[in-house]
């Protein structure tokens, strides 16, 4: 922990925040050492740093996804105070409160976000991260395509998810992917936060939802509906999804869909760790139908 400090302090004091008198690390970051920061005046400031960044440009990514989300489309987050290559620096949210009033806060300003920010086509203007993970954002006009290549064939090529498959299962996730303009409807695409487990909802000093650690891009708006339906959401937040699902008028097979959706996060999540926390094992129970038969 003295050594995640010193690093933060490090970082922030090279960035010229040379009034940050302390820092404190925070738990749950995967990517990047996060933590607290109190500035000289008292006041605290959330910062994200890297050691060996993926790209030049990951911070500066996210930064911009958390601008679009709030400008695009209407929902509360941080506000960026610092954006370089190695560090990223934010207002300070405060922890989710668990109330079903919260939940149905969400539902509206994630169906106000998927509604209102329809795009003609799927992509974004350039590739962004996921973790550290390069998230492939090539524009296509066709949805089923762009899930296809960009989504869950992309991560073949990684080592660990090279280990974690085989052949058949891999060839079975090509069947799926040929197969997905049967087993998907069609929609259209949308702004969407691209990494919305529970973890990234947070909340605003005057506690409305909040989101961060975003992956934007416009595709189907179930991509993120199915990251925080399958992330063990607490209790509470059963009330989310049957208003989101009356705001937006998802038909009754939503829930059937999820599984295929998700694809996409368990392959990331099996290509950057070690272990993977049942990612290859849900992977492959959705894989099993698209199995060829001897």
């Amino acid at each position: 922990m003295t050594d995640a400090m010193s690093f933060l302090l490090e970082r922030l004091h090279a960035a010229g925040l040379t009034d940050v008198v302390a820092a404190e690390p925070a738990t749950g970051g995967l990517a990047a050492t996060a933590g607290l920061a109190r500035r000289g005046d008292g006041t605290s400031v959330f910062v994200k740093a890297f050691g060996e960044p993926p790209s030049d440009d990951a911070f500066a990514a996210e930064a911009e996804g958390l601008t679009v989300l709030r400008e695009a489309g209407g929902v509360a987050t941080p506000e960026i105070i610092l954006a370089d290559r190695d560090l990223l620096v934010l207002s300070v949210l405060q922890p989710r409160p668990g109330t079903e009033a919260f939940w149905e806060q969400l539902a509206h300003a994630l169906a106000h976000l998927h509604t209102t920010t329809r795009y003609p086509r799927f992509g974004w203007h350039r590739d962004n991260w996921l973790g550290r993970r390069r998230q492939v954002n090539t524009w296509d006009d066709d949805g089923f395509e762009f899930f296809a290549q960009h989504r869950l064939l992309r991560w073949l090529g990684e080592r660990r998810v090279q280990e974690a498959l085989d052949a058949t299962d891999r060839a079975a996730l090509e069947r799926l992917c040929d197969r997905l303009p049967e087993l998907l409807p069609v929609r259209p695409a949308c702004l969407t936060h691209g990494d919305l487990w529970a973890l990234n909802v947070m909340a605003t000093p005057d506690r409305r939802p909040a989101l961060i650690d975003p992956a934007v891009s416009y595709t189907w708006a179930e991509v993120d509906l199915a990251h925080l339906w399958t992330t063990a959401p607490p209790p509470e937040a059963h009330v989310f999804f049957e208003l989101y699902a009356e705001l937006t008028g998802l038909d009754r097979d939503w829930r059937e869909r999820m599984p295929i959706l998700q694809l996409r996060q368990h392959l990331a999540v099996i290509a950057q760790f070690d272990p993977d926390w049942g990612a290859a094992d849900l992977v492959r129970a959705t894989l099993a139908p698209f199995r060829q038969r001897p």
